[in-house]
């Protein structure tokens, strides 16, 4: 089977039904018949809702103005969907099913987009792989036995595999953008409190929201969507001067770009992502900007405790939500094994220790922006390690927080922006010779998402990417 149709742009796709040459049904149809087509080879939804999905397409009449109505969309299985189970990928929350809508979810719904189901995150969003043990693993469509990512996978994979054209994501380490690279899509983690987390999070020191899409101006669009206030936030980043689709567009003008290859744990760069990079930076060259070599700015070493001080703190939140809504105190059988360890870990610290933690990833963030950002106005890097790792590579099942931190091998070029809270994006700029996805991170300055987004469409009208399909159609 082939469909050219959920590969289409989502701003092309709301115009179409808001004309009446497509209907939201017909849209909304094609997307639960490519599920149904893929996913038990894919395995990126925990839920699929036709039918509520092509009620709410029902509703939709020719002449909608809404930019996207009668799109279909995804939404993690850790972000609230009225009616839909929340789940966080762990047997501990059951099916529990909240009676509302996240700020995020609402206004993705306002500007008519169509939620067609859940897709699949590893438990608590703690690896960047997604193979949880209540879900099973999910598979990437440029290769069944290699991961998608995480901790988004589940939406990469859905994207990537024409399911649907946009779907939810979240990153507190990366997990929007190691999926994005995993999967040869755009992955845009935007500046801390950008989106609101609301109504269940106030703010987050690590955590962002977003979307994985194919094309930066839909990422830019989705953006304009989902940016700002909402009652209760405790902290919220300066709104921008512009839309950000308009920012978008605009040139960059001759920005300094510093260059890392180096790995901020002790691993060694895959050489065709040392390739894509320096073949990125010789392309920005090219197009007017300075590009120098830059060191690894700060040492991971320093950073480590702290961020997994942070970071189990809210994964221990999740585990201790999941135990409020089960009624009980969580044990160690209603989780998986690596889970369990990091929740010890985590409850056996203080309040004191949280905050000096906290503290430290202050000061981090400050030496880094200070630093780096007087001499460079853009990072650029591999967003990862090396390509796609097989399935199994990394196991839960394993009681030992050194299993997580194994995962840098991996994944490290990307957490050092959730500790600084600025944006970055990763763009699907190249490929393996296997053909698998290779992205690389631009990463710029505090509420820079207009400069990242402006550069990275200069740099995908430089090389499109656009043209590329994963092959799991062909697996069939």
């Amino acid at each position: 089977m082939h469909d050219d149709l959920l590969f289409r742009p989502i701003t092309e796709l709301g115009e179409l039904v808001g004309s009446g040459e497509l209907s939201a049904r017909e849209l909304v149809e094609t997307s639960l018949r490519r599920i149904e087509a893929l996913d038990e080879r894919v395995n990126a939804f925990t839920h699929v809702h036709a039918d509520e999905a092509l009620a709410a397409a029902d509703a939709i009449a020719p002449g909608d103005q809404r930019p996207f109505a009668g799109v279909p969309i995804a939404i993690k299985t850790e972000v609230a969907v009225e009616g839909s189970p929340l789940t966080f990928g762990s047997k501990l929350f059951g099916d529990y099913t909240p009676d509302h809508d996240s700020f995020q979810v609402g206004r993705l719904k306002d500007a008519g987009m169509i939620v067609v189901g859940r897709t699949n995150m590893p438990e608590a969003g703690i690896m960047p792989i997604t193979e949880p043990a209540r879900f099973g693993a999910t598979r990437n469509p440029w290769d069944l036995e290699r991961t998608p990512g995480g901790s988004s996978g589940g939406s990469a994979a859905a994207v990537a595999a024409g399911m649907v054209p946009v779907a939810n994501a979240l990153d507190g380490g990366g997990s929007i953008r190691i999926p994005a690279a995993c999967c040869g899509l755009v992955g845009l983690k935007v500046s801390r409190n950008r989106i609101s987390m609301g109504p269940q999070i106030s703010e987050s020191l690590f955590g962002v929201t977003g979307a994985v899409t194919r094309t930066v101006d839909e990422t830019a669009r989705v953006l304009d969507v989902l940016a700002g206030y909402e009652p209760g936030d405790g902290n919220w980043a300066p709104p921008p001067d512009e839309p950000f689709a308009d920012a978008a567009r605009r040139e960059p003008g001759r920005l300094r770009i510093g260059l890392i290859t180096t790995p901020p744990v002790d691993a060694p760069l895959d050489p065709e992502h040392d390739r894509a990079v320096r073949e990125t930076a010789d392309l920005l060259a090219s197009l007017g900007h300075e590009v120098t070599e830059a060191a690894q700015p700060g040492g991971s070493g320093e950073m480590e405790p702290v961020f997994l001080t942070v970071f189990g703190s809210y994964l221990a939140s999740i585990v201790r939500f999941g135990g409020l809504i089960a009624g009980r105190e969580p044990t160690a059988d209603d989780v998986e094994p690596l889970t369990w360890a990091i929740y010890q870990h985590a409850t056996g610290l203080s309040g004191v220790d949280f905050l000096v933690a906290s503290a430290g990833v202050g000061t981090f963030a400050r030496h880094f922006i200070a630093g780096f950002f007087a001499q460079y106005d853009v990072l650029l890097s591999p967003t990862l390690v090396k390509p796609p790792v097989p399935i199994g590579t990394y196991d839960t099942n394993v009681p030992d927080m050194a299993e997580w931190a194994r995962t840098g091998e991996f994944a490290s070029f990307t957490p050092i922006a959730n500790i600084t809270g600025q944006p970055a994006i990763s763009l699907p700029i190249d490929q393996t010779a296997d053909g698998l996805p290779i992205g690389i991170q631009l990463t710029g300055p505090p509420a820079g998402e207009a400069l990242l987004l402006s550069l990275a469409t200069q740099l995908e009208a430089a090389r499109p990417w656009t043209d590329r399909r994963a092959p799991v159609e062909a697996a069939a």
